[in-house]
């Protein structure tokens, strides 16, 4: 790296000042996931069990029927990001069930 005169030009231009540290705005934190927070979604995901649309798009990937299970939650979800989300929770779901069942075995 070159060194840091004060120039008039190029890339390092200007008078030369010790950067200012902040303390990071709340609005960093936001979308993080907590332990509780986790908690209280996992014990209502038992409590409620799933959607049907959920069930349906469960039911698709199980016969195989990724791609038409990724078109039927984007229909239901509105996005595409959304309903790849959505269909990697519910594959992560359905290899869960197939663990307990071979545990329970």
């Amino acid at each position: 790296m070159a060194i840091r005169y004060e120039m008039a030009v190029g890339l390092n231009k200007g008078h030369k000042v010790t950067k200012n540290v902040m303390k990071p705005r709340p609005s960093r934190r936001k979308g993080i996931q907590h332990k509780h927070v986790k908690f209280i979604r996992d014990i209502v995901r038992e409590v409620v069990g799933f959607a049907p649309y959920e069930r349906r798009c469960m039911e698709l990937l199980k016969v195989s029927r990724d791609k038409r299970a990724l078109k039927f939650i984007k229909k239901r979800l509105g996005s595409h990001i959304r309903a790849k989300r959505k269909r990697e929770e519910m594959q992560g779901v359905i290899q869960a069930m197939r663990k307990a069942q071979q545990q329970h075995k």
